[in-house]
């Protein structure tokens, strides 16, 4: 039985979702060299336009938050038009779809942008700390030591997330997802393992969290609370390591995000079975637990188990994720009770 997945979710007075089933944000690195999306890209998205909510592969904010081949940024005219396509069609297959706003923070890579940065090669993050290793499909590109950033770099790092906020606007979508879990710069704050800051913006809950709180308020105030959402690793466990000093963080980091009043909160979580210590178990029970407004739930969940969760208040929707790149009928193969196509890495090669 899945028939919770089949009811229809107000996420505020202004977006109603079709169904409970959304599709997770997946890095495809299929954009073209200007990281601009491509018309292959918008029939991609559109085939799968039934899901309740559409979040797209994470989007980079700006140059130097590239970490990754070919992902496409949302701060150009070009990149905007390209994701104008790509909004067009998912909504003409009646969908809904939100950009997730990305900067790789100390897992990005100066050989991305180095030549397109205003002649910055820095990699930024809260602390001079590198992240160990090389990056994904260019394993000759090693990890730099990151620029702990200056209050320059953090003023101007809030402007533009604001500013690719508005520019996901100007280009169809119907919301944002901010980045803030997997490791990334946001997460990078909030974990004590690569934030060793002793200003403001470090040490204590309240200055771990100042950062994202600012990014989401800047947001917030540039397109509404009720178009802003949230995606959050309260547990680390990607490009990170944790440490019981980080639930205190996120105890606090929760507490002011339900006063703002946002779409959804979304777990950042590769399989939601993983427990941590520190949490007292899995992170989507701690954030339900200390979150009591719209969560989103995503993590190697079936159609069966995922109506389980939600039929026992585990969260209110559930993200679907690799599922979806092998099937983009997945939603009507769901309702039908028909056999889904496996995931194989192969499917990786190639947007269908």
């Amino acid at each position: 039985m899945t028939s919770n997945l089949f009811q229809p979710y107000s996420l505020n007075s202004t977006i109603t979702l079709n169904n409970r089933i959304l599709m997770a944000p997946l890095t495809r690195c299929m954009a073209d060299e200007n990281l601009v999306p491509t018309a292959t890209m918008a029939e991609y998205y559109g085939r799968r336009a039934e899901a309740g909510l559409i979040i797209s592969e994470a989007v980079i904010i700006r140059p130097d938050g590239q970490g990754y081949p070919n992902t496409p940024g949302l701060f150009s005219a070009e990149q905007i038009n390209g994701w104008k396509l790509v909004t067009q069609t998912v909504h003409k297959n009646g969908g809904k779809i939100f950009a997730q706003l990305w900067h790789t923070g100390r897992v990005a890579h100066p050989y991305f942008f180095e030549n397109n940065n205003n002649g910055s090669s820095d990699v930024l993050a809260p602390s001079a700390v590198a992240v160990e290793g090389s990056v994904p499909r260019m394993r000759e590109l090693t990890y730099k030591t990151p620029k702990a950033v200056t209050q320059q770099d953090i003023d101007q790092l809030v402007k533009d997330y604001a500013q690719a906020a508005s520019n996901a606007i100007e280009a169809g979508f119907d919301g944002v997802e901010i980045h803030g879990a997997n490791g990334y710069l946001i997460d990078q704050f909030l974990h004590h393992d690569s934030n060793r800051r002793s200003d403001k913006y470090g040490a204590t809950p309240e200055n771990m969290s100042r950062f994202p709180l600012a990014v989401i308020d800047a947001i917030i105030s540039k397109i509404g609370k009720d178009r802003t959402a949230l995606r959050i690793s309260p547990g680390a466990y990607f490009n990170m390591a944790g440490d019981a000093k980080d639930r205190p963080v996120f105890d606090y980091f929760l507490s002011e995000l339900e006063q703002r009043d946002i779409a959804f909160l979304h777990v950042g979580i590769f399989d939601d079975a993983m427990e941590f210590d520190y949490l007292e178990g899995q992170a989507s029970s701690y954030i339900r637990a200390n979150y009591k407004k719209t969560l989103v739930g995503v993590g190697s969940y079936t159609p069966d188990s995922a109506n389980t969760a939600i039929g026992h208040n585990k969260f209110d929707l559930v993200a679907i994720g690799r599922p979806f790149i092998a099937n983009a009928d997945y939603v009507a193969k769901v309702r039908e009770g028909a056999e889904l196509v496996e995931y194989s890495d192969e499917m990786l090669t190639s947007l269908v």
